[in-house]
């Protein structure tokens, strides 16, 4: 029996994944540590959340096996952080070959277990990608200063260097780019790495251990751990060798796990909610801005920190965009990521399914008009149909929470001053759109909005040269561009005197 075939006779793996790859070695069930596929002492079901069927079991390593991952990276670092900068680069640059190399099989790895479409799930191979190619590359500039010495004879300089054991725990509504996107920083400066995805989207993690593996990367070098989320999450904070920890996720698991690093003081970089404003100025074409915050809206379901959740509209344009979105709404067609012409895919599970209907009932119970969104053409029980609330107040959820769910709340607003007092009435900062032409009015909000990331007239905004995060309470911390490099290195400033001369010498 050739190893392939092995591989796929030994696995739990249904008939439900194997058909829609090319290479079945890129489904792994066994975590990896130390350069080996290992068994934990239990395993869960992964679940297709289009469908509800298991399409195979991922292992549960215990505390015990965690810690293992741990000294496996901690012993690792030495030779690693010894490479050149160009070393670790070939290798991350081979990596970022097999993925591009094995991008559809990715992509559908990703519908199964997450329930994006497939053509998001080909973009986030190319945007995942990107992190580890831009990183290698800026790995060979980190550079350090020299300075101006204020000491007689002395030279002062500083010289940056990795950090550590960095610890990754990362989330599944973007189960690939979000751990390129840190761990190609972390590699590239010369750390080790210890990844915990998400429960729910284990496979797309362990594929790309398993390219690792075909890269090169030394044993220990990466590592994928998968278990009980909150054990392992403390199992990783409470550890001195842990140097590192970055976490994308809900600010409510972020305050915990800075709780749980405090005693260990680990340089931690979170990347947490979202309530994204969208902002229509008044010169603004109607029927081009709906279109823009319906993009802006629903991109991956909904589910997306940058996801526009409170639409502020002219009061004079508010019945005429309603319309127009109302329109481009529906348009949006909801169903299995691999269909053809698809928009939508399900949300992950139940409860997000039960978190969106609380948001509409909350909000139509405070006053708010339902003008679209009929459930019962939902076409399964994740799935959540669009949904436009509008006259929505500060007292609803749709207003306050990050919602993660395709409902989308609109509201007017009168002047620019009340729109910035509206926008930055959230405990959130991570992003903010304007769409608009007066560049007094856009200067003015773009300086004026309490966000980390503000974008003008496009939806697009993220990518491997912009420094991605957020402020107040969607995080700490730069993902992506040269300041990624920060969250996993120190700055070490040294002082080089000049020896006194020995006399008579």
């Amino acid at each position: 029996m050739n190893s392939i075939a092995k591989q796929v006779s030994d696995s739990k793996v249904t008939e439900a994944i194997m058909p829609h790859l090319k290479d079945p070695r890129l489904v792994r069930e066994l975590a990896y540590v130390n350069g080996k596929w290992i068994h934990g002492s239990n395993d869960e079901a992964v679940i297709n959340p289009a469908s509800n069927e298991v399409i195979g079991h991922c292992t549960l390593l215990d505390t015990q096996q965690i810690n293992d991952a741990i000294d496996a990276a901690e012993d690792a670092f030495p030779a690693w952080r010894g490479l050149m900068a160009d070393e670790r680069a070939a290798i991350l640059l081979r990596w970022y070959d097999l993925l591009l190399e094995n991008k559809e099989d990715l992509a559908r790895l990703m519908v199964l277990e997450q329930g994006k479409t497939l053509d998001e799930a080909r973009g986030e191979i190319d945007y995942g990608a990107s992190f580890v190619r831009w990183f290698a590359e800026e790995a060979r500039r980190a550079y350090g200063e020299t300075i101006p010495s204020h000491i007689p004879n002395a030279q002062l300089a500083t010289i940056r260097e990795p950090i550590g054991v960095a610890a990754l725990i990362t989330p599944w509504n973007f189960p690939n780019a979000m751990i390129t996107r840190k761990a190609a920083a972390a590699l590239a400066i010369g750390c080790t790495v210890i990844v915990k995805p998400a429960g729910e989207t284990p496979f797309s993690a362990l594929a790309l251990a398993e390219l690792a593996e075909r890269a090169g990367f030394p044993a220990g070098v990466f590592n994928i751990v998968t278990g009980d989320a909150p054990m392992a999450s403390r199992v990783i904070c409470k550890s001195d060798k842990v140097r590192a920890l970055s976490f994308t996720g809900s600010t409510r698991v972020g305050r915990l796990l800075l709780e749980q690093s405090a005693p260990t003081v680990k340089k931690c970089s979170m990347e947490l909610g979202g309530n994204a404003p969208f902002i229509v100025l008044p010169d603004m074409d109607v029927a081009e801005a709906a279109q823009a915050a319906v993009d802006a809206k629903f991109q991956t379901s909904g589910q997306d920190c940058l996801a526009a959740n409170r639409i502020f509209v002219p009061r004079e344009k508010y019945t005429a965009f309603l319309e127009a979105f109302q329109n481009s709404m529906a348009k949006l067609k909801v169903g299995n990521g691999f269909d053809e012409g698809i928009n939508l895919g399900p949300l992950i599970f139940e409860r997000a399914v039960e978190k969106a209907r609380d948001i509409v009932d909350d909000a139509v119970t405070k006053g708010a008009r339902l003008l679209a969104g009929d459930q019962t053409q939902a076409p399964g029980s994740n799935f959540f149909m669009p949904t436009l609330l509008a006259d929505v107040t500060p007292e609803m959820k749709v207003y306050r929470e990050e919602n993660f769910c395709p409902v989308a709340g609109v509201l007017p607003y009168d002047s620019i001053d009340q729109v910035i007092t509206m926008a930055n009435d959230t405990e959130y900062g991570l992003a903010a759109y304007i769409y608009g032409h007066d560049i007094r009015s856009i200067w003015k909000l773009m300086r004026a909005l309490d966000f980390g990331m503000v974008t003008v007239n496009s939806i697009k905004m993220t990518g491997h040269p912009v420094p991605f995060g957020g402020v107040k309470q969607s995080g700490l911390g730069r993902e992506g561009s040269l300041h990624g490099f920060d969250e996993y290195s120190e700055i070490k400033y040294y002082c080089l005197g000049a020896l006194p001369t020995v006399s008579g010498s």
